[in-house]
């Protein structure tokens, strides 16, 4: 590990002896050569002390390292004053970076890459691993599907290599020094490009360069969105390095390792490995966003990033678990009719995890003969991050007055059914974690909401309820769920259950009711 050290008094200085010794003429005429005096110079030289401060926090770390110049533009100006006159947004990027800045500052150093570049998530995504852009961007670096397969990421119904942090980071560092390499060593070209491609960039200086006009960033004629977001970047950076002049406070970012990568060989359910590392499953979902589902993916990448405190611990025990032990598996009796896509359907799995697991080599399978089946360990609503919650949340979120389920046929798309329904396809996209361009799927349910959103947040504030709910003798979570029609995972989450489900007589709960669905 580089640690990064600050000289506040630095060097030697040496004593350079009485310089009209040497100038005294000899006999000779010609100035004598101070060898005596340079002798007791060096003899009676002294180093002066030197202060050595370690640097503790990341953002200091950056700061020293800082070499982009700031130039005097208006944009840089505009973005640099939205940064100071907010700053709870720094301080909320500030503390979802916390566990992976390091990571990414030793990658930038040990490249030799200029360290500002750690900044573009921040542009990016806020530092949102489950960012989801409007142009079907996702993850921290905000990858499209072409790019990130075109540098390496893979991409399945298990995993999403554009939000596994770590493995996104080196693909998005990797397109970083392509596109250094393709603009010409150009680093405000390389940004741009990477926000809109290298091809706009370089024909863009191409034009400049014919109609004999500057050729720098500042006068090419690009998409306005790549128009300011170089200038996002760099007004980020002077107010990073700038922080006490501006008056920003940035929640410090220790200057060691937060994170480390475990091996684990195989696939392995999220909810056993997060009570193997001592975590609940959604604090280990929050460092491994790129798993989609409930589990590791079934073909790797086979690892996990863990706390470093809780790396060792994590290690060991995963060691004393066999490894069929780190799924749950039901026992399927193949019935006519069926195929391994149609099981892999209702199991919410693969024909090729199906296929892996019970040592099939073609697609033919026989009634009557039975398949072992992988399955959640805990009910799917209680994997919070995984791909289905996180959408389910997103289309529950209310957005007008009445809420409508379409059922996606033949020949729909997201267009079609958006004027249908006369409302904007951005609208219908957001409403269902989707990006505009994103393809539909026959037999998909997409939620519409109609009406005016103003009224229906009017109408659920008069019917939505804080209550805290005494636990009674003979109580369960299913009952009391059921009572007031909520979900048993709503109440681990809203009060922080999820390493122990047993409740307590005389225990009191916070829930968040519709009144109006209220059980008698």
């Amino acid at each position: 590990m580089r640690v990064p050290i600050l000289f506040v008094a630095g060097g030697i200085a040496l004593l350079t002896g009485c310089q009209t010794l040497s100038n005294q003429p000899t006999s000779e005429g010609t100035p004598a050569a101070p060898i005596a005096a340079e002798k007791v110079a060096v003899e009676s030289a002294q180093p002066e002390v030197i202060e050595v401060v370690e640097v503790t926090d990341i953002w200091q770390r950056i700061r020293l390292d800082m070499q982009m110049d700031i130039p005097d533009e208006k944009l840089v100006r505009q973005y640099r004053d939205w940064y100071i006159k907010h700053p709870q947004h720094l301080k909320r990027v500030s503390e979802r970076a916390t566990p992976f800045m390091f990571l990414i500052v030793e990658e930038l150093e040990r490249r030799n890459l200029p360290i500002e570049l750690a900044l573009l998530p921040i542009v990016e995504s806020a530092f949102d691993p489950f960012a989801y852009s409007h142009g079907a961007a996702s993850g921290l670096w905000q990858f499209t599907s072409p790019m990130a397969r075109h540098f390496g990421l893979q991409m399945n119904w298990w995993y999403d290599g554009r939000r596994d942090v770590p493995a996104a980071t080196i693909a998005a560092l990797d397109m970083l020094e392509y596109l250094y390499d393709k603009t010409g060593n150009n680093w405000l070209y390389a940004i741009a490009a990477y926000n809109t491609g290298e091809g706009r960039v370089i024909n863009a200086a191409k034009r400049n360069k014919k109609k004999g006009i500057p050729t720098d960033f500042w006068h090419l004629n690009l998409p306005r969105e790549t128009e300011r977001y170089v200038p996002q970047l760099l007004a980020l950076a002077d107010v990073i390095k700038n922080a006490d002049k501006y008056g920003i406070v940035l929640t410090p970012i220790s200057n060691q390792p937060k994170i480390e990568i475990v091996e684990i060989g195989s696939q392995i359910d999220l909810a056993l490995a997060a009570e193997l590392a001592d975590m609940t499953t959604s604090e280990l979902h929050k460092l491994n966003p790129g798993f989609n589902r409930w589990a590791t993916a079934p073909a790797g990448p086979h690892n996990l990033v863990l706390p470093v405190e809780k790396a060792e611990a994590f290690k060991v025990a995963l060691n004393d678990t066999q490894t069929s032990d780190r799924l749950n598996w039901e026992r399927y009796k193949i019935k006519s009719g069926d195929s391994l896509g149609v099981i892999a359907k209702r199991y919410r799995t693969t024909v090729s995890a199906l296929k892996s697991v019970n040592d099939i080599n073609g697609n033919t399978i026989v009634a009557g003969k039975f398949l072992l089946i992988p399955v959640a360990a805990k009910n799917l609503d209680e994997y919070l991050l995984s791909a289905d919650q996180r959408k389910n949340r997103k289309q529950n979120q209310t957005r007008g007055q009445q809420k409508l389920t379409y059922k996606v046929r033949s020949g729909d798309s997201l267009w079609k059914i958006a004027k249908q329904h006369k409302v904007k396809t951005s609208q219908l996209a957001s409403w269902n974690s989707m990006a505009p361009k994103d393809p539909l799927q026959i037999g998909q349910k997409l939620v519409i909401w109609t009406g005016d959103s103003t009224a229906s947040k009017q109408s659920l504030t008069e019917v939505m309820r804080t209550i805290n709910y005494k636990v009674r003798s003979g109580d369960s979570l299913a009952r009391i769920a059921s009572k007031f029609n909520v979900k048993v995972s709503d109440l681990v989450r809203w009060n922080s259950l999820e390493k122990s489900k047993y409740i307590q007589p005389g225990q009191t709960l916070k829930l968040y009711v519709d009144m109006t669905k209220v059980r008698a």
